[in-house]
């Protein structure tokens, strides 16, 4: 097992967020060494210049929080984020085509993000609180299916946020093909444990700095 500060994505996505708070943000994953810090991608320019000279990544979210929006919309907002700094790009599925499982569709807008981010680290938020189990392992093998990095649980910004149950189930239908990310609800040391645990790669987390002084604590 990596050491946990490399599983977290220090995030910030609140839209009241400030630039303050944002360079408070990368002070801290600077001082934890995070694996990233996920933010809005009108923060990426701004973030990648406090966090150039070190091996914290800027990720940015795409299509969010809602994933409603045309797939061309996604792409040109990847691309944008990228050109910006970003190094990850945390996108969001259109959950209505997946409620109507024309999976066709859903892959293909995983697809054009895919594409436009020419290589980075895509990862896919299903939002699971919204799917039934047999969708969430549709949407899994949609992810696969359009060659993304990661499946990620939730935005945090729905009815609920990442399950032990979610991640298991979701670790189980993608195996070595991609890589699960655990987002939304995780406060606490023994939270990111029990998803580390399940099988999460990444978390994302908005109370990482107490999670971590959590850690240092037991360790």
């Amino acid at each position: 097992m990596k050491k946990l500060n490399k599983y977290i994505d220090h995030t910030l996505l609140k839209p009241e967020a400030t630039h303050k708070q944002i360079e408070e943000l990368c002070h801290q994953a600077l001082k934890y060494d995070f694996a990233s810090v996920c933010v809005n991608s009108c923060y990426a320019s701004y973030c990648y210049q406090l966090l150039k000279d070190s091996d914290v990544k800027v990720c940015c979210v795409v299509g969010f929080p809602l994933g409603a929006c045309d797939s061309k919309t996604k792409a040109f907002e990847t691309k944008q984020a990228i050109a910006a700094g970003a190094q990850e790009i945390d996108m969001v599925i259109n959950i209505g085509l997946a409620k109507e499982h024309n999976w066709q569709a859903v892959k293909d807008d995983i697809a054009e993000v895919v594409n436009a981010a020419e290589g980075k680290t895509v990862k896919v938020i299903i939002e699971t609180c919204l799917l039934t189990d047999d969708e969430k392992a549709e949407a899994c093998i949609c992810a696969m299916m359009a060659d993304a990095t990661f499946v990620k649980t939730s935005t945090g910004f729905s009815k609920s946020g990442a399950t032990v149950e979610d991640v298991f189930l979701m670790k189980s239908v993608v195996g070595k093909k991609c890589q699960v990310k655990a987002a939304g609800g995780i406060r606490t040391y023994d939270d990111a444990l029990k998803m580390i645990e399940a099988g999460a790669d990444r978390l994302g987390c908005s109370s990482s700095v107490a999670i971590m002084q959590q850690y240092l604590e037991k360790h």
